[in-house]
């Protein structure tokens, strides 16, 4: 029996994270499963003085597989800091993958038709880097200098992933760095994406440079992408995306830790949405992405059963909006437990078939 390490959140993130743990109950998708749960609240992490997600992390080097609720993280120095960043360093995360799809009446921009997925660096360039200044404060003269970094390590992860993601969803993979301009620091990621081509021939390869990229999404022909990219860049690419289909409830995110095969070692999914505060008690929020999440996390049980409860679980939901069983923001009045009955009902009805 497969082991699933929970990470609880905080505020409206919870109360998702129950729904979707609702639905992965062996009664609903047939798939037993043994959830080792862990309190990241935002008052846990400050008690235990991030001990709790050093305990998380620990279990999930274990267990291999994670589903993670929305967490706060609290904005002055000195405090815990974002349970995020430490679980992507004590696990050794590498990748991020975070997919789009259209939804059954929500309007997109451009072509954004077929699914699109960002493959981006967990860890490194801006977010980890070293910053200084010179000169006068606040004068003309005042001087501000970055010194970034990147890996060998993390660049093949990144390449690895989008190649073997594309080889498995029949996608072209799409874009890159600036290498133009920064053959040295963002020329690595392209180095790797040309060797990554070279083993798998049979994947549709278009390189392209990041401002290019940009300027190309909003005018695309329905060819399902996967887009490498550096840390920053794909943060910046995956809100862009998102928007593109017209929610961010339409995707799920995953941490790999990918071993040197290419294997993932620990995969830990979410959804990309934060804690909505406002929506705390109200029974309104959209729970679509956590349920993708627990999709996801199916996805990586490796048995044939939890592979049909994934599928239930994807065509559950969009079958569920275009039959108009929708929340709020998707111009709905179903209320959250509501839409995670609908999606329940339906993968019962499709799992009997």
């Amino acid at each position: 029996m497969r082991t699933v390490v929970v990470l609880e959140g905080d505020q409206t993130g919870q109360e998702l994270l129950e729904e979707a743990l609702r639905a992965m109950q062996p009664d609903v998708k047939g798939v037993p499963l043994v959830f080792d749960r862990f309190n990241l609240s935002l008052k846990e992490r400050r008690r235990t003085s991030n001990g709790v997600v050093r305990d998380a992390a620990k279990a999930m080097r274990e267990a291999g597989l994670a589903l993670k609720a929305a967490m706060s993280t609290p904005e002055s120095r000195g405090d815990v800091g974002s349970p995020n960043a430490i679980v992507r360093e004590l696990i050794d995360g590498s990748v991020i993958l975070l997919v789009g799809r259209r939804l059954p009446g929500v309007r997109t921009v451009g072509g954004a038709y077929a699914p699109i997925a960002v493959v981006r660096m967990a860890s490194g360039d801006v977010y980890i880097a070293r910053e200084r200044r010179e000169g006068e404060a606040g004068s003309l003269d005042d001087v501000a200098y970055r010194e970034d970094r990147i890996t060998r390590a993390n660049c093949w992860a990144v390449a690895k992933y989008a190649f073997i993601f594309a080889e498995k969803s029949d996608s072209t993979v799409y874009g890159g760095p600036k290498w133009t301009v920064s053959p040295v620091y963002e020329g690595m990621l392209k180095e790797e994406m040309d060797r990554s081509a070279s083993r798998y021939p049979g994947v549709a390869y278009q390189p392209a440079l990041i401002d290019a990229v940009n300027a190309e999404l909003v005018n695309l022909h329905g060819e399902p992408l996967v887009m490498p990219a550096l840390n920053r860049d794909g943060d910046c690419l995956s809100d862009l995306m998102m928007q593109m289909f017209g929610t961010i409830a339409s995707a799920e995110s995953m941490l790999f830790s990918l071993s040197r095969d290419g294997d993932g070692s620990v995969a830990m999914v979410e959804a990309p949405h934060g804690t909505a505060p406002r929506l705390q008690g109200k029974n309104v929020a959209n729970p679509l992405a956590m349920l993708l999440a627990g999709a996801g996390v199916l996805d990586y049980v490796g048995t044939d059963d939890a592979t049909r409860a994934a599928q239930g679980v994807r065509e559950g939901c969009p079958g569920a909006i275009r039959d108009g069983v929708r929340t709020a923001d998707l111009h709905g009045h179903a209320h959250t437990d509501e839409f995670t009955d609908e999606v329940i009902f339906r993968m019962r009805a499709s799992l009997a078939s």
